[in-house]
């Protein structure tokens, strides 16, 4: 959950100063600064407004706060000492008349050291989040490989609720714990709604239910038309974001191991293991130099396969938002016009399916960039060599480059530097972006820089030294994860309408 304002009001450093009681348990999604007498059109509901009333008049006061008010503000900060000595009677009397939190801020206090500490908060919850997701989807594809039991199991636990697995009909195949079979009986009438098509529009993929006792997530398990089954989570408070995204991971290891194209249900299995970097369980994915596709489409994606020879020879499994599918080399020109027509596609390198679960990480994850730029570009298809700056990477003759890469990072590999230096190349230079990457503190990551640019004797703010290091790095991808492209950059601070 984003921090509440008494959360960010309290934080000692900045002063602030509530001037309309008891502060809201709302939470502060960002922060916007603005002196506009209607910032409500730049607004989307819960940031914190600061705002020096430069363009504030006692007549106006009152018009400016329904505004706020209406727009579903977190509340408003008020800089005194710049245009105004003191918060105006009418802003501070419309505030406390409309139920609008108003804070002071006091001169010393700048605006961008608020923006900069919800943006901390809200990093830090962010991470939290992510983390826990990470750790939870890990843990149930462990499970899923045991069985779906073993699954509703973990995910029960996972969440501190009760979970239900249901066959297409309704019946009860496992329950976690026991005593919660008995819910089944009162989610007959919602699975009827489930059961139609969702692609007709009749009816939802899933749902949440207010129930006396809990709170209840339903979602169908399957691709198409036909559900395999349905599986069922209760908590007594509704599901944050996280445990909507836990229960989503859950929905899909479940889908995978309903569905049964011919290459059979062990395979997705070991394809499930293989890219969730597990030790693969089952038949082997296919031999000799393979490519691993990122489509967009979902249940179309895998009949399309299902009605082809090509797709005999294929694995694919449900991602978030689309399917992997895992083509021998020879065959992605044919799997790829196949499958163009059921959304964009994301092609990665050739690579060889040997080298294990990390080769084949690495290649979805290239899959997946290329997906990511396809759909922004509105491009059917799209190669991870056809990405910017993956050009250079083929100009180079691949063994000088090697050495190259080599020599450059050897004193990095010494000490352990290139996960941060990667990460730091990968933020285009920005060592705050690039700390919440690794999980660590900035003045950890300022530390480890200052060392690699030692042992470099390098000036790791000049961009040619970081292209060189780019380049370095993407040579040796295989050996710690792929990079960032030059230019890449996360979210910048708040806006200033």
């Amino acid at each position: 959950m984003p921090p509440t304002l008494a959360a960010v009001a309290a934080l000692p450093q900045l002063g602030l100063r509530p001037l309309t009681g008891p502060l809201p348990d709302g939470p502060v999604v960002w922060v916007a600064v603005s002196e506009l007498e209607d910032p409500t059109p730049f607004l989307e509901g819960g940031e914190l407004v600061l705002t020096t009333g430069m363009r504030l008049t006692p007549g106006g006061a009152a018009r400016y706060v329904d505004r706020l008010v209406g727009r579903g503000v977190a509340g408003l900060g008020f800089a005194v000492g710049v245009i105004h000595p003191d918060v105006p009677p009418e802003l501070l009397a419309a505030a406390r008349d409309r139920g609008l939190a108003l804070l002071e801020v006091p001169r010393p206090t700048p605006f961008i050291a608020i923006g900069k500490a919800v943006s901390r908060m809200l990093a830090a919850e962010w991470y939290e989040d992510v983390t826990r997701a990470f750790q939870a989807q890990r843990e149930l594809t462990r499970a899923a490989l045991t069985g779906p039991g073993a699954l509703v199991r973990r995910l029960a636990r996972l969440l501190g609720g009760w979970a239900l697995l249901l066959d297409a009909s309704g019946a009860v195949r496992h329950a976690e714990p026991a005593g919660a079979r008995g819910r089944a009986a009162a989610l007959a009438p919602e699975l009827a709604r489930l059961r139609r098509d969702p692609a007709s529009g009749a009816s939802p993929a899933s749902m949440a239910l207010a129930m006396p006792d809990d709170h209840v997530v339903l979602q169908r398990i399957g691709l198409g038309g036909r559900p395999r089954g349905f599986l069922a989570v209760g908590t007594d408070a509704p599901l944050p974001h996280v445990a909507h995204t836990i229960v989503g991971a859950a929905v899909a290891l479940l889908t995978l191991q309903s569905e049964t194209p011919r290459t059979g249900r062990d395979a997705r299995a070991a394809l499930a293991a293989l890219l969730a970097g597990l030790p693969a369980a089952g038949p082997a994915v296919p031999g000799g130099p393979v490519r691993v596709l990122a489509c967009g489409g979902g249940g179309a994606v895998l009949d399309a396969l299902e009605s082809d020879p090509a797709g005999e020879r294929c694995l694919a499994a449900p991602l978030a938002g689309g399917t992997a599918v895992i083509v021998p080399d020879e065959l992605t020109g044919a799997v790829t016009a196949l499958l163009t027509g059921t959304g964009p596609i994301g092609v990665s390198d050739p690579g060889d399916a040997g080298a294990g679960a990390g080769a084949l990480a690495d290649a979805l994850r290239q899959a997946e960039d290329a997906l990511a730029t396809a759909r922004r570009t509105g491009r059917p298809v799209l190669h991870h060599a056809d990405l910017p700056g993956q050009g250079v990477l083929g100009l180079l003759e691949p063994d000088a480059a090697r050495a190259f890469a080599d020599a450059l990072l050897a004193p990095l590999r010494a000490d352990d530097l290139v996960g941060t230096v990667r990460a730091y190349v990968a933020a285009n230079g920005q060592g705050e972006a690039a700390a919440r990457a690794l999980g660590v503190h900035r003045h950890t990551l300022r530390s480890r820089m200052r060392k690699a640019a030692e042992l470099l004797g390098r000036d790791l703010d000049d961009p040619a030294a970081r292209a060189e290091l780019w380049i370095a790095l993407a040579v040796t991808s295989n050996d710690g994860g792929p990079i960032g492209r030059p230019g890449d950059s996360p979210s910048g601070p708040p806006e200033i309408a």
